[in-house]
């Protein structure tokens, strides 16, 4: 069993993910967090709750790799705007502080603080809580995101988010096509199953 002691909180591993209430941090304060666990990722919720969660494991991690490289190359061929992998993070309008999977963010759209891209992808980890990745979706798109993917690579389900709309869930396909923002990009699942 891991434990990891970095002077002000003591984590152990098999207690994450770990949800702290802490509200009314600043800027400063959480950036000093993710740098004294930098071995984790950190998120911070509107609602004050700091989230730490472990490592991906190497499947994931390679799953997650997957996704970020198909669409930042989508997004180098566009010239619109940048693509971001897990450890890019946002301040959202609502004041939490996530980071997605993958995300694309218009030109137009990065230079506002704060912000949130206009497309995010959320890839389940067996690490994951369903209900707090279905959760974080609607926040997403109750925050200005135009598109959202959650995908579940134990399922083979990707359910596609939409302002205004119910999640849609669409089970066994082999890849996804964008719209709106991305418009053209589609996303090729089938080696992100064969890790699975």
């Amino acid at each position: 069993m891991r434990r990891y002691n970095r002077g002000m909180l003591m984590v152990e591993e098999s207690h994450l993910p770990l949800t702290i209430t802490v509200p009314g941090i600043t800027d400063e304060q959480f950036q000093e967090l993710c740098e004294k666990y930098d071995n984790f990722r950190v998120e911070y919720t509107a609602e004050g709750d700091l989230i730490v969660m472990p490592p991906t494991d190497p499947e994931t991690s390679s799953q997650n790799l997957l996704i970020a490289a198909q669409l930042i190359y989508w997004a180098l061929k566009t010239n619109r705007g940048l693509a971001t992998e897990s450890s890019g993070g946002f301040v959202l309008p609502n004041g939490a502080r996530l980071s997605p999977d993958a995300a694309w963010i218009s030109d137009e759209r990065r230079r506002r603080k704060p912000t949130c891209p206009e497309f995010v992808i959320e890839l389940l980890s067996p690490s994951d809580r369903p209900n707090k990745t279905r959760a974080k979706m609607r926040e997403w798109i109750a925050n200005g995101a135009e598109l959202g993917w959650l995908i579940n690579p134990r399922t083979r389900t990707v359910t596609i988010y939409r302002p205004g709309l119910e999640p849609e869930e669409c089970v066994g396909v082999t890849e996804v096509a964008g719209e709106g923002p991305i418009e053209g990009f589609v996303l090729d699942l089938k080696l992100v199953w064969d890790l699975a």
